[in-house]
C-alpha cells in the first residue's frame, strides 16, 4: 500500500512549538505552501466579495447548480488560515463534487480567542439564509480545526434553532482541545506536524475559556439531532482519536454518521488527491456523499 508518509517530507518534526512560536511566521509558511496547491481546475470561477467585513470567495465549477452550495470551513489551528492559503485545494474540492463553494475568513487567534470564529461562522450561515439558501441545500464541510469548527457551528446552530444543512463534512477533524485523545502521544512518529503545535494553538484560541467548552471542543457537547456526517481520519494523525471518538459518541446520540480510517494516512490525506490512489479514493467517497446529500431528495435522505 502506497502510504502518504512515504510521500510526504517529515522534515517538521524536528520542529517544536512553544507559546513563543511566531504565529505569524507560521502563518506566512502556510501563504508560501499554497503554491504547491495553487493551480485551478479548468472552469471553475472564483468571485471573491466581502460578507460585512469578512473576505469570502465563491468558488463555481462550470455548471453548477445556483441553489445548491457546499460551505467550507478552513483549518489552519484558529490561527492561520485565509482564502488563498485554502483556494488550491477547496477549488479541487468543489470542482470534484461539482458544487459552487463557498469559503470565508473568520477571524484569527490570538488576536482574536474564541468565540470569534464560532460567531463568524454563524454570521455566514445567516448571510446564506438570507440570500435565500434552503438548508437542505447545503453541505457543510471542513478539515482540522475547520473540522472541528465545522461539528461545533452545528452543535451552535442547533442553540440557536437555526435549520439544519443537509449534511456535513469533517476531514481529521479537531475536536477535543484538551488534547486528550492517546493519538497525541502515540501517532507522533509520521505526523507532519510540529510537535506541541497542538497545545499552542489550543491555548490561543481557548485564551481564557474552559477548552473542553463544545463550543471550543465539539465532542463534549451534546451531539443529538445533527445532520448525517462524513468523517474520515487518519491513522497516523495526532487527531485520529479526535475523528474515532466523535464518530463513536455522535452514532450513540443517534445521528446518521460514517467514518473512514485511513490506515498508514496522514492529516488530511483526502485533500491531497490525486497525488496518490488513497487520498483519490477518499476524497470520491467525500464527493459522493456530498452529492448525495445535495441532490436526494430530503424524505430519501
Amino acid at each position: 500500500m502506497l502510504r502518504n508518509r512515504h510521500i510526504l517530507s517529515g522534515k517538521f518534526r524536528k520542529e517544536v512549538f512553544d507559546e513563543n512560536t511566531s504565529i505569524q511566521a507560521f502563518r506566512d509558511r502556510c501563504e508560501q505552501g499554497a503554491a504547491r496547491f495553487a493551480r485551478m481546475p479548468e472552469g471553475l470561477e472564483v468571485k471573491p466579495f466581502l460578507i460585512g467585513d469578512m473576505k469570502a470567495e465563491w468558488l463555481i465549477p462550470a455548471g453548477a447548480a445556483p441553489e445548491k452550495a457546499i460551505l467550507y470551513v478552513h483549518g489552519g489551528g484558529y490561527v492561520s488560515g485565509s482564502c488563498n492559503d485554502h483556494r488550491g485545494i477547496v477549488s479541487k474540492f468543489s470542482a470534484r463534487a461539482g458544487f459552487r463553494t463557498l469559503i470565508y475568513e473568520y477571524r484569527l487567534a490570538p488576536e482574536h480567542p474564541f468565540p470569534a470564529a464560532l460567531d463568524d461562522s454563524v454570521a455566514v450561515v445567516q448571510w446564506m439564509y438570507d440570500q435565500g439558501f434552503k438548508p437542505e441545500n447545503i453541505v457543510i464541510a471542513g478539515e482540522s480545526a475547520g473540522g472541528g469548527l465545522c461539528l461545533a457551528l452545528l452543535l451552535e446552530m442547533k442553540n440557536r434553532n437555526l435549520p439544519m444543512p443537509a449534511a456535513a463534512v469533517a476531514i481529521s477533524p479537531w475536536t477535543d482541545l484538551t488534547c486528550s485523545g492517546d493519538s497525541y502521544r502515540t501517532r507522533n512518529r509520521y505526523s507532519l506536524a510540529p510537535m506541541n503545535s497542538w497545545k499552542v494553538f489550543s491555548g490561543h484560541y481557548c485564551g481564557k475559556h474552559d477548552p473542553s467548552l463544545p463550543g471550543i471542543s465539539p465532542l463534549f457537547g451534546d451531539l443529538s439531532g445533527l445532520p448525517p456526517l462524513f468523517i474520515n481520519a487518519g491513522e497516523d494523525d495526532e487527531l485520529y482519536d479526535d475523528g474515532k471518538s466523535f464518530y463513536l459518541k455522535a452514532e450513540q446520540a443517534g445521528v446518521k454518521v460514517i467514518f473512514r480510517s485511513g490506515k498508514g494516512q496522514v492529516h488530511c490525506y483526502p485533500l491531497l488527491a490525486p497525488m496518490f490512489r488513497e487520498a483519490s479514493e477518499a476524497m470520491k467517497e467525500i464527493t459522493d456523499f456530498v452529492k448525495f446529500h445535495l441532490r436526494a431528495d430530503a424524505t430519501s435522505a
